[in-house]
C-alpha cells in the first residue's frame, strides 16, 4: 500500500503500532478507504508507487486517528522551522505551560506530557535523533513532509501563525494566537506590524531580536510563554516589557546574551518556568522569592560549570514551596536551608563555595537526607574541595528513592549507602573513584542503565596522578570490571586525559550496547570482545596530534573482536 516509500511505511506502522487491538478486516477496510483504485505504476519490488499527494493522503490518516489532546500537541510542533532539533524536555515544559497537559490517574503533569510525548515518538510523527545518557530521547526532528502537514493543519486552524522560515503561511484572517517568528526581513517585519497581536498567547523567536520586532511591538500583555532561546541583541527594553507581561508561566532566555534579570522579575506571578541557562546572568535577584508559582529555575552552565548564586531571602522565608526543578546553581556554605522544598524533584548544585570546617555544610547534608525521603529523584553535585562530597558517607538517611546520582571532585571511597540505591539509573562520578572494589560495589544496583566515570579539568594535578596510581595497585596494575552484576546496564562512559588500564572478564557487564571513551592516553583496554551484546565503542582522543594512536587502538579492538563474534560492534572515531 506504501509503494515501498520509507516515510509511508515508517508513518503507517506508527499508526499500526498504536492500534494492536484492530482486526485484519478493519486494516482492510482502512486500505481501502484510502486507496479504493491501486496505483497503475509499478514500482521494482512489485508495488504501487506513490505520489507525493498520495504520500500526504497516509500522513493525514495517521494523524487524525489520533487522540484529541496528542493531535493538539503535533500542532504544536510547527512553532519549530524545518530541519530544528527539539528538545525533549523544552517541548513538554511548554506543553504544560500553554495547559495542552493535566494531572491524570495518578501521573504529575511532567509525567502525563511525558507519555504524550513518548506517544508521538511511535507515532513516527517526530523522530528521535539524540538520546541521554538514561536511554530517554533529548532530541528529536519532524520529518519535513510530516512538518508540512501538520503546519498546514495549524494554520487551517488558526492554532498558530508562522512568519518567515520555510513556509508561507497565509496572513491570518483573524487574531494571533501564537506567533513564530523564524527569521524575517523588512517586508515580513512590516508584515507583522499590519497583525493584530493583542491576543497573542505564545511567541517563538529565532535569530536576532531586533531584526523581527521593533521596540514598540515587543508588548503583549497577555502572553503566557515567551521563548526566545538562542535570540541576539538583548537590549534594556526588552527586559523592561518583559516584565510587564504579568501572565507569563513559561520564559526562557536561554543561550542568549541577556546579562542580568531586572528587580522588576518579581511582577511575573504567575511565572512556572525560568530558563537562563548558558547566559551571563550569575544571580538572581531578591524578588525572585516573590513568585511562588515557580516550578522550575534552570540557570548556570553544565559545560562550563558556571553558577547561578540563590538570593538569601530562599532560606530567610521559606519561598517557593513549589519548586520541582532547582538547577544549576552555587552555594555558599551555611547559607541555603532547603528544607522547605518538599516538592523539589531535580536539585543540581554546579559549584560549591566552602567556608572552612567540614561542618560547614552542615545545613545542606541534613537538606538533602530530608528531600531525600520526599520528591527528590535526581541530585548533582559539583564540588572542586571535594570536602562536601567526601562527607556524605556521614548521611544517616540517605536518599533512596535517587534515579539519577552525579558527583564531581575527587572522590575514592563511595558511600556505603550507594548500594541501597535500588531505583538507581543513571551514576555520573569522578574518575578517582575507578576502582575494582568499586565497581564491585556497584555491580549489585539492578536497575542501573548508564555508568560514567569523568574528570572535568584539562590536566591532573599530583593529588589526582596519585590516586589514580592507588587504585591501580589495589588490584594488580590493571582495573578490572566484575564477572558477574551490572544486569540492566547499556551504557558505559570513561571522559579523563589519563585512563588505566581496563579489563573486561567472560561474562562481564552482559547487556552492554555502548561503551565511550575519550582521554588523551589509555594505558589499555583488554577483554571487549567479551562484552556479548555491544553494538557500539566511540573514542576521541582530545590530542588531536595522536590521532593515530587511536586508529591502532581502535583496530586492535576490532580485530580481537572479530575473533570471537558473528558480528564485531562499530568502532567510531570521533573528532
Amino acid at each position: 500500500m506504501c509503494g515501498g516509500l520509507p516515510l509511508a511505511i515508517v508513518t503507517m506502522a506508527g499508526h499500526v503500532a498504536c492500534n494492536p487491538n484492530k482486526s485484519k478486516d478493519e486494516w482492510l477496510k482502512d486500505c481501502k478507504s484510502l486507496f479504493p483504485e491501486l496505483g497503475k505504476v509499478k514500482g521494482k519490488d512489485g508495488g504501487k508507487k506513490r505520489t507525493q499527494e498520495e504520500v500526504g493522503k497516509i500522513v493525514s490518516h495517521c494523524y487524525n486517528d489520533m487522540p484529541a489532546e496528542i493531535k493538539t500537541c503535533s500542532l504544536y510542533l510547527s512553532i519549530f522551522s524545518k530541519g530544528h532539533r527539539i528538545s525533549r524536555k523544552r517541548l513538554t515544559r511548554r506543553w504544560i505551560a500553554e495547559g495542552f497537559v493535566s494531572e491524570k490517574q495518578g501521573l504529575t503533569v511532567e509525567d502525563v506530557a511525558e507519555t504524550y510525548f513518548n506517544h508521538l515518538i511511535r507515532r513516527k510523527i517526530i523522530l528521535p535523533v539524540d538520546h541521554s545518557s538514561n536511554g530517554k530521547v533529548k532530541y528529536c526532528i519532524v520529518h519535513d513532509m510530516v512538518l508540512e502537514h501538520i503546519v498546514a493543519k495549524a494554520s487551517e486552524e488558526n492554532f498558530i501563525t508562522v512568519v518567515g522560515g520555510n513556509w508561507l503561511m497565509p496572513p491570518p484572517s483573524s487574531k494571533v494566537r501564537r506567533l513564530s517568528l523564524q527569521g524575517t526581513d523588512s517586508k515580513r517585519a512590516k508584515d507583522i506590524e499590519k497583525m493584530n497581536l493583542s491576543h497573542v498567547r505564545s511567541l517563538t523567536m529565532f535569530g536576532s531580536l531586533n531584526n523581527q520586532l521593533s521596540s514598540h511591538s515587543f508588548k503583549f500583555g497577555i502572553v503566557q510563554v515567551l521563548d526566545l532561546e538562542g535570540c541576539m541583541g538583548f537590549k534594556q527594553h526588552h527586559t523592561t516589557e518583559i516584565c510587564k507581561m504579568l501572565l507569563l508561566k513559561y520564559l526562557s532566555l536561554r543561550a542568549t546574551d541577556i546579562k542580568s534579570l531586572p528587580d522588576r522579575i518579581g511582577k511575573l506571578v504567575n511565572l512556572e518556568t525560568l530558563d537562563i541557562r548558558e547566559t551571563n546572568v550569575l544571580e538572581l535577584p531578591k524578588e525572585v522569592c516573590q513568585l511562588e508559582q515557580l516550578v522550575n529555575i534552570l540557570g548556570g552552565n553544565k559545560r562550563t560549570r558556571k553558577a547561578l548564586k540563590l538570593p538569601g531571602e530562599l532560606n530567610k522565608k521559606k519561598k517557593m514551596k513549589g519548586l520541582r526543578i532547582l538547577s544549576g546553581i552555587e552555594i555558599t556554605a551555611g547559607s541555603v536551608d532547603l528544607h522547605h522544598l518538599t516538592e523539589l524533584r531535580k536539585l543540581a548544585i554546579y559549584k560549591l563555595v566552602t567556608m572552612g570546617d567540614d561542618s560547614s555544610f552542615e545545613e545542606l547534608r541534613s537538606s538533602i537526607e530530608y528531600l531525600g525521603g520526599y520528591s527528590l529523584h535526581t541530585l548533582i553535585i559539583g564540588d572542586e574541595s571535594s570536602k562536601f562530597i567526601n562527607s556524605l558517607d556521614d548521611l544517616s538517611s540517605p536518599p533512596i528513592f535517587l534515579i539519577a546520582l552525579e558527583l564531581s571532585g575527587k572522590m575514592v571511597k563511595l558511600p556505603r549507602w550507594i548500594r541501597q540505591l535500588s531505583a538507581l539509573n543513571k551514576l555520573t562520578l569522578p574518575i578517582t573513584a575507578l576502582r575494582t572494589d568499586n565497581l564491585r560495589q556497584l555491580s549489585d544496583l539492578e536497575e542501573l542503565f548508564s555508568l560514567t566515570f569523568s574528570f572535568t579539568a584539562q590536566n591532573y594535578d599530583a593529588e589526582t596522578l596519585t590516586i589514580l596510581s592507588e587504585n591501580k595497585l589495589h588490584s594488580r596494575g590493571q582495573i578490572k570490571v566484575p564477572e558477574a552484576g551490572f544486569k540492566s546496564l547499556k551504557l558505559l562512559r570513561f571522559s579523563a586525559p589519563l585512563l588505566p588500564l581496563l579489563s573486561f572478564p567472560k561474562k562481564a557487564m552482559p547487556e552492554l550496547e555502548r561503551l565511550e571513551l575519550r582521554f588523551n592516553l589509555l594505558e589499555g583496554l583488554f577483554g571487549v570482545e567479551n562484552l556479548e551484546k555491544l553494538k557500539e565503542v566511540h573514542l576521541t582522543l582530545d590530542d588531536k596530534t595522536r590521532q593515530a594512536v587511536t586508529k591502532k587502538i581502535a583496530g586492535e579492538m576490532e580485530n580481537a573482536a572479530k575473533k570471537t563474534k558473528a558480528k564485531a560492534p562499530r568502532i567510531i572515531l570521533e573528532t
